[in-house]
């Protein structure tokens, strides 16, 4: 037996870990969990509003009428029910899809993961939002590539500045989330969605097209996906989930894509988890066919519609004279800035004392941070919690 004292170190980590983050919001939602804060820092869905009876409901049926189908290994591309119901839920909504253009994943988080072992080298450009979803940040940092904020303004990523980055970059991808998006809660505008597709077709890069939160619409008229353009139809991949409207801890997602690229993100998901849970898989499927996830979701939408309300009421009591914010038509954020001066990572500790909660705009940023910014979500509180956190907060920057 080798000494302790004397044995080989063991051997380090991965070097592309070296320039990935830990999550800020992670963190900051390790830290508010005592149940006393009130909290506009997660995105998360309000557990309240969950059909627990409908779920049960579906896992009861399945497990009652196939259960050694549904406690069975599967394959990698998915339920053929649950693959049917999206893609008639996508075709509905203005999208024609079949079930075999869709690979179910384990939450959309993993259907980004598997595009990007499937289309990025080290060094490739990736071009953001900017501000940007931080989970994409992190893996395209795991993937070793290259990212390139694209400018934005209040209607989300500015055309001009995307093509003129594109022209000069050897780009390779663009990931964006066009309705209510992370963490601004803007949506890109129809002209702008048309403008996006003609660029990937002219500089010749994927889009990758993020939706968790088109169904949380409350005002307006819904918008174009990307991927209906003819321009991008060959270049644009759909990312779709089941936790904001069904529940996140099902942990359901999906990709849609072009036929050659679907199939390499089906030989990436085999090596990483061979397929997402049968039996949730199968007990989803069984919810869509069995319950009307439609009319759960327009309930969700009153009473977010409700919530966002509350709390842009309240921002400019709670918010110091000269910050701006603005009025989603749905999702689940507002996104506010600060007037000159004023540092949001700075104040949180304030907030925290006071037993209220936000999320830095900063580490969103791909490019230079906007300090001043913050997220708000407004998904998790009644109106009454949300006032009173108003309240809070106005302490807290006085």
């Amino acid at each position: 037996m080798v000494p302790a004292a004397s044995a080989a170190p063991v051997p380090a980590t991965a070097s592309r870990l070296a320039g990935v983050a830990s999550s800020p919001v992670r963190e900051i939602l390790a830290l508010t969990s005592r149940p006393e804060v009130i909290s506009f820092a997660g995105g998360l869905p309000a557990p309240e509003l969950f059909d627990i009876a409908g779920i049960r409901a579906a896992y009861d049926a399945v497990l009652e009428d196939e259960p050694q189908r549904a406690l069975q290994y599967s394959t990698t591309e998915g339920d053929p029910e649950l693959r049917t119901a999206i893609a008639g839920r996508l075709t509905s909504r203005g999208l024609p899809t079949e079930a075999d253009d869709l690979l179910v994943t384990t939450g959309s988080q993993q259907a980004l993961t598997l595009v990007s072992t499937a289309v990025l080298e080290p060094g490739d450009v990736v071009l953001v939002e900017d501000p940007c979803y931080l989970a994409a940040l992190q893996t395209f940092a795991f993937a070793g590539a290259r990212v390139v904020p694209v400018p934005t303004d209040d209607e989300g990523v500015i055309p001009e500045a995307l093509d003129e980055i594109a022209a000069r970059e050897r780009v390779k991808l663009l990931y964006l989330v066009p309705t209510f998006q992370n963490p601004t809660g803007r949506t890109l505008p129809a002209t702008r969605r048309t403008a996006v597709a003609e660029a990937a077709a002219r500089h010749g890069f994927w889009i990758v097209e993020d939706d968790p939160y088109g169904e949380l619409r409350f005002d307006g008229t819904p918008m174009p996906w990307i991927a209906a353009s003819p321009a991008a139809a060959d270049r644009t991949v759909l990312l779709g989930s089941f936790s904001k409207v069904m529940a996140p801890g099902l942990r359901l997602g999906h990709l849609r894509a072009p036929a050659g690229l679907r199939r390499a993100c089906v030989i990436a998901k085999q090596a990483a988890d061979l397929h997402t849970s049968t039996v949730d898989q199968a007990a989803a499927a069984r919810y869509l066919r069995d319950s009307d996830l439609d009319a759960h979701v327009r309930g969700m939408c009153a009473a977010y519609r409700e919530r966002r309300d509350a709390l842009l009421d309240g921002l400019a009591q709670a918010l110091p004279a000269g910050s701006r914010w603005n009025r989603p038509d749905g999702g689940m954020f507002v996104w506010a800035t600060l007037p000159e001066g004023h540092d949001a990572t700075a104040l949180l500790a304030a907030a925290v004392a006071h037993e209220v909660a936000y999320v830095p705009g900063a580490p969103f940023f791909a490019g230079t941070p906007d300090h001043g910014a913050l997220r708000l979500s407004f998904t998790t509180h009644a109106p009454d919690e949300i006032r009173e956190g108003l309240r809070r907060l106005a302490k807290a920057f006085a």
